[in-house]
């Protein structure tokens, strides 16, 4: 039920951010100084914050949905399916390791003046 309920809550949100992503792109045709004070906005230790919970998100529903396609095709897959989850949570664990630390320093690097 678990890995229902975040495929569902994290496809709604890339939605929502897609959406957002469209329209603050739009601007540019629209007034590239509006264009440049929204992007202006999004440099700032909270954006990148949420850039990791938008990584976490996407790599959560794509891991997922691999596992789903498994399930759905491969004749074993139902009889798995609680394994390939905990596959889903251990790949998905490895990635956000792999990415937070990283693009965290360099978000907080960027606020000490590139130091």
């Amino acid at each position: 039920m678990w890995s229902w309920v975040l495929h569902r809550i994290t496809g709604v949100a890339i939605f929502f951010f897609l959406l957002v992503h469209i329209l603050d792109t739009a601007l540019i045709r629209v007034s590239p100084e509006a264009y440049d004070a929204v992007i202006g906005t999004y440099k700032n230790p909270v954006m990148g914050i949420g850039e990791v919970f938008l990584v976490a998100a996407i790599a959560y529903h794509a891991f997922n949905g691999l596992r789903i396609i498994l399930v759905d095709f491969w004749s074993k897959g139902a009889k798995y399916q609680r394994q390939l989850w905990w596959i889903v949570l251990g790949v998905w664990l490895v990635t956000m390791l792999g990415f937070a630390p990283r693009h965290l320093m360099n978000v907080f690097a960027s606020m000490g003046g590139g130091h």
